[in-house]
């Protein structure tokens, strides 16, 4: 890195059909809480009503972040086109940090029940082998693959 490059703060964005909805999953699947509406307001509906902004639109965007506010912000838009193709970029949420073989796959298997409860599908169940440690593939509500890594 060039000494005088700063280091660059990283939002992930998602283009979805039901912005509030993915918000929701994705902040309980990680922990994360739901962005509170601006200062001086108890609700985004609060907030956006006093915007002026018509109650069609109040699911155009929503956000997660982290309630430690040391990991990404997630930023969720509504799209018109719907999901298309397999993403490039995925996320891997480690659901089994420091285990092992069984011990690793037990955890992600509870974790991908769990995550199965709160709306997404899982795929696939990858073994660990000799260059990886054992994965299992799922996708969001809206399609949007994921790994427990």
């Amino acid at each position: 890195m060039n000494e005088h490059q700063e280091v660059r703060d990283l939002q992930i964005t998602f283009d979805c059909a039901d912005p509030n909805a993915l918000a929701v999953f994705w902040a309980e699947a990680l922990g994360y809480r739901l962005q509170d509406p601006p200062e001086g307001f108890s609700s985004w509906d609060e907030a956006l009503e006093s915007m002026g902004v018509p109650p069609e639109l109040r699911n155009e965007r929503s956000a997660a972040v982290d309630p430690s506010g040391v990991r990404p912000r997630l930023f969720f838009q509504r799209v018109p086109e719907g999901k298309q193709a397999k993403n490039r970029v995925h996320l891997d949420v480690r659901a089994a940090p420091g285990l092992e073989g069984d011990e690793r796959m037990a955890a992600h298997e509870e974790e991908a029940g769990r995550l199965v409860a709160l709306g997404a599908t899982r795929l696939a169940r990858h073994e660990p082998a000799l260059l990886s440690p054992g994965h299992i593939v799922m996708t969001d509500p809206e399609g949007n693959e994921f790994c427990l890594d």
